[in-house]
């Protein structure tokens, strides 16, 4: 078989974790086995069927009162003692920030070599080795890797894949698995949560309106602060502007900020530095808005306006209030 372990947060099911179901299912065919996914922690009953619609044929459930919420050495150590015993033919994981440190934990424990990052697999093909091709550098480099190992031990790279249900959904049969835990695992665990943002965030908004340096000022910002309330989106910036203090560094999308995925980015002013276009490629669809039209972010974009953004962003509020009224 091959294992996912399911990234969930008090019973909502991560997004990297339904990517990684989907670029399972397409390695768990290469391969000639099964897809299975673990549950562990709380509150994860209702995320059975989800698993399933991915493509997920069985899935383990775990429950101790240590996973009461989500802690690396637990959740590593647990999927680490289901490795042991389901004996899987190879384990996955979704490439964000848990994902990762849950399978370095599992790579920890069982002395194994972890492949981070993956977008391409290819599985031993009897010669007794994979190949993958991963990213590095938040995706501006490519590497192309070999692993020799009894179980490899895999995480996709993050948005590398678009989670997409199976095309024949099917309801996994379910065991629930008992594990000794000791209580000294629960040191590193999350105790409490503080909501700093409610509402769309810039990770999870369907529309981005980004602002480089031809902004200008932090003033210059209301006419895409307008732009993005009407669309029920969220402002994002690039590095210069947090770096002139116009913006703080919550809203700056790149490779040091934040990775966004919208349906739509327009990203207005912006150069597209190759660290900006890793936090903005995984965009459905991007359009710029730049006085030069060999700006890398024009370049780069799927459509392109070339002219002045004081002048277009309020053009294209002016005409949505047109033709809303």
């Amino acid at each position: 078989m091959l294992l996912v372990v399911l990234e969930h947060d008090r019973g909502s099911m991560d997004e990297a974790a339904r990517e990684a179901l989907t670029f399972g299912r397409g390695l768990a065919t290469q391969m000639g086995v099964p897809l299975h996914g673990a549950l562990i922690g709380a509150d994860n009953a209702e995320l059975v069927s989800e698993a399933g619609a991915y493509g997920a044929e069985a899935v383990y459930t775990v429950a101790h009162e240590v996973l009461a919420d989500f802690g690396p050495e637990a959740w590593g150590e647990t999927a680490a003692e289901l490795v042991r015993r389901l004996n899987p033919e190879a384990v996955l994981a979704g490439g964000s920030e848990r994902g990762n440190e849950i399978m370095a934990q599992v790579a920890a424990r069982l002395d194994l070599p972890l492949v981070a990052n993956c977008i391409e697999v290819q599985p031993d093909n009897g010669a007794g080795e994979w190949t993958m091709t991963r990213q590095q550098w938040g995706g501006s480099l490519l590497e192309d890797a070999r692993l020799d190992s009894e179980r490899p031990l895999l995480t996709t790279g993050l948005h590398a894949v678009a989670a997409e249900r199976a095309e024949s959904p099917v309801e996994p049969t379910v065991e629930a698995v008992v594990v000794e835990l000791d209580q000294s695992l629960a040191r590193t665990m999350v105790k409490d949560r503080v909501v700093l943002e409610a509402g769309v965030t810039l990770s999870t908004a369907p529309v981005v309106i980004g602002g480089g340096r031809g902004v200008g000022s932090p003033e210059a910002f209301a006419p895409l602060e307008e732009l993005a309330a009407m669309l029920g989106g969220r402002v994002g910036c690039s590095r210069a502007v947090t770096n002139n203090g116009w913006r703080p560094h919550s809203d700056q999308v790149g490779q040091t900020g934040t990775r966004i995925t919208p349906e739509i980015y327009i990203a207005s002013g912006i150069s597209g530095a190759i660290q900006h276009w890793v936090g903005a490629k995984a965009s459905k669809h991007i359009l710029a808005i730049n006085i030069d039209p060999e700006a890398n972010m024009v370049v780069k974009a799927d459509w392109a306006v070339i002219a002045d953004l004081h002048e277009m962003i309020p053009a294209i509020t002016e005409e949505i209030k047109r033709r809303r009224a």
